[in-house]
């Protein structure tokens, strides 16, 4: 995010960061064909997989949103040298419609670190792709905010 600052410089705001990703459903697709219940259970929680259902079709779709999102995560939190596991970033299905993103283990901590407050997610899927946009808020300060800020 771009703000102006009461004299008129422009600076990146060290609170907020973005992070988007698309995916290919039939590389997913193909995925889980290749490698079967391996790779499912290697990047998605038993929530994430529950909710993708059996359909093959609807599976391959909802799981490549899903795995977008995850990215979307690593790179607003910059986390891609971290060595976080897959499955520490969860897409839950909300009562509403809704999807909202879970941190677990090593993800969790980190973010708490950076002072992460909030972490909004937006799913899409149309065709063949995929994708997620994130946007995660973090505390005025936080050591996070003002790494981002320092770059």
């Amino acid at each position: 995010m771009v703000e102006l600052d009461p004299g008129g410089a422009v600076s990146a705001s060290p609170h907020r960061r973005l992070g988007f990703d698309l995916v290919q459903v039939s590389q997913v697709a193909a995925s889980m064909e290749g490698f079967g219940a391996l790779y499912e259970t290697r990047l998605f929680t038993p929530l994430e997989l529950e909710y993708a259902g059996c359909d093959d079709a609807v599976r391959a779709e909802r799981l490549a949103a899903r795995f977008a999102a995850k990215e979307a995560v690593i790179k607003a939190l910059r986390l891609g040298n971290e060595g976080i596991g897959w499955r520490d970033i969860e897409v839950i299905k909300l009562a509403d419609g809704d999807c909202d993103v879970l941190l677990h283990g090593r993800a969790a901590e980190l973010a708490r670190r950076m002072g992460v407050e909030r972490v909004l997610l937006s799913l899409s899927h149309d065709g063949d792709y995929a994708g997620a946009f994130v946007s995660v808020e973090m505390r005025h300060g936080a050591p996070g905010a003002r790494a981002a800020e320092a770059a």
